[in-house]
C-alpha cells in the first residue's frame, strides 16, 4: 500500500463495525479518537494496532490530526454529527494530501464540503469521497446502472431506499437522531438541470419491491449532487426513503407541521428543544438484530414519464453494508485506486465498473 489507513471514531458504534470489516480484510489501520484509554484497549484487543488520541472538535488546529496525516494516507471518519464536527476533519485531510472517506448521511455537509474543499483537495492530490456508506453508495450505483441500461434517452432517475425485514428495532441512535433532525430540513432534488430545495417527505412515490408496491417519501441524497455530473443529460434526480411505507403519509403531515413551526420564533424554539432531547428507544442493533434485515435499493430511469430501465440492488443490513463499503474503499485508496482528486462521488472516484465489482464483493448485488 502507498499509504496508511487512519480510522477516526473507532470506539463508536459505526467505527467499531468498520474496524471489524477492515480487520477481516487483513488491514491494520491506525485507530484514532479522543478517549485514550478506550483506544488503548481496542488496539490491544486487535493484536496491537497503532492508536492516536485525536479530538475531532480540535481538528481545525494544526494539532495531532494534522501531524498524523501524510500525503497518500486514507482518513476514514465515522464521527458525527458531521455538520458540527466533520468539516475541520475533512479539511485536515485535504490540506495534508490525504484521501478521505466518511459515513455521513447529511446532504448539507456534503454540499458544503464540495463548495469549500474541492479546490484545495485537487491542489494537494487528495480524493475526498463523503457519504461512502449505505448513505448513499447504493443509490448512486443503482442510478448509474439504470441510466446506462436505459440508454441515451434517459432524462430522469427516481431512487428508492428500502429494507427487507423490520427496522423498528434495528436503527442505531445516530440514525434515529439524523432522521429526527432531517424532518425540519429541506431535501434538495435535481430539477431542470439545477438543484432545488423541497420540503422533506412532501412527495410520496410507490416502487415495486419484492413483487409488492411500497410507498416511499422524498428525502435528501448525494445522488442529486453527483449523478448529474456523471450523466449530464439528466433533467431530474429524486431520492426517496421507504423504510416505513405504512408511515409515508403521516410522515408527510409531520414534516409539514414542522415546517410551519419553524416559521415562528416560538416554533423554532420548540423544534430546537425537541431536537436536542436525548435519543431513547432500543439500543444500537447487535449482530443478531442486523441479521434480521437486508438493504434494498431501486432506481427507475425514465424519459417523459415513460420507464426505460429499472435496477434493484440488495445487500447486507444498512450498518454491515456501511462498514464493508468503507473498508473496501479505504483499501482501494490506500493502494492508489482513486481516479480523480477533489470532492467527488463514488462513481467519479472509482469508476462505474470497479465500483460495481467492489459492491458485489461486499454483498451488494443486482437482483434480476
Amino acid at each position: 500500500m502507498s499509504g496508511r489507513i487512519v480510522l477516526l471514531g473507532a470506539t463508536g458504534y459505526t467505527g467499531g463495525l468498520v474496524l471489524g470489516a477492515m480487520l477481516r480484510r487483513g488491514l491494520r489501520p491506525t485507530v484514532a479518537g479522543r478517549d485514550g484509554a478506550a483506544l488503548a484497549g481496542l488496539a490491544e484487543g486487535a493484536d496491537g494496532l497503532e492508536f492516536a488520541v485525536v479530538d475531532a472538535a480540535d481538528a481545525a488546529e494544526p494539532g495531532p490530526l494534522r501531524r498524523l496525516l501524510r500525503p497518500g494516507d486514507v482518513l476514514v471518519s465515522t464521527v458525527g454529527p458531521f455538520e458540527l464536527l466533520g468539516y475541520p476533519v475533512a479539511r485536515a485531510a485535504a490540506e495534508s494530501g490525504a484521501h478521505y472517506l466518511d459515513s455521513t448521511g447529511e446532504i448539507g455537509f456534503v454540499r458544503a464540503l464540495h463548495h469549500r474543499l474541492d479546490g484545495p483537495a485537487r491542489e494537494s492530490g487528495a480524493v475526498l469521497v463523503p457519504a461512502f456508506a449505505y448513505d448513499f453508495v447504493p443509490g448512486n450505483l443503482a442510478g448509474a446502472l439504470a441510466a446506462v441500461q436505459g440508454g441515451e434517452a434517459v432524462r430522469a432517475l427516481d431512487i428508492g431506499y428500502f429494507a427487507t425485514g423490520s427496522l423498528r428495532r434495528g436503527l442505531s441512535r445516530g440514525t434515529r437522531s439524523t432522521m429526527r433532525a432531517g424532518l425540519t430540513l429541506p431535501s434538495p432534488r435535481w430539477h431542470g438541470h439545477r438543484l432545488v430545495e423541497q420540503r422533506t417527505a412532501s412527495a410520496v412515490r410507490a416502487f415495486t419491491v419484492g413483487g409488492r408496491r411500497r410507498n416511499a417519501v422524498l428525502v435528501s441524497g448525494t445522488e442529486v449532487v453527483f449523478l448529474p455530473a456523471d450523466i449530464p443529460s439528466l433533467d431530474e434526480v429524486t431520492v426517496y426513503n421507504g423504510w416505513f411505507p405504512e408511515l409515508s403519509h403521516p410522515t408527510n403531515m409531520l414534516s409539514a407541521t414542522a415546517e410551519c413551526l419553524t416559521r415562528f420564533h416560538r416554533g423554532r424554539r420548540l423544534i430546537g428543544a425537541l431536537s436536542n432531547r436525548p435519543i431513547g428507544g432500543p439500543p444500537d442493533p447487535d449482530a443478531a438484530e442486523r441479521g434480521r434485515t437486508r438493504s434494498h435499493v431501486v432506481a427507475v430511469a425514465s424519459a417523459g414519464g415513460r420507464p426505460l430501465a429499472e435496477v434493484h440492488l440488495e445487500g447486507p443490513s444498512i450498518y454491515d453494508l456501511t462498514a464493508e463499503l468503507l473498508a473496501w474503499a479505504a483499501e482501494e485508496l490506500a493502494r492508489g485506486g482513486g481516479r480523480r482528486a477533489g470532492v467527488v462521488g463514488p462513481i467519479e472516484a472509482f469508476g462505474l465498473e470497479p465500483l460495481r465489482q467492489g459492491c458485489a464483493g461486499v454483498g451488494l448485488v443486482e437482483q434480476v
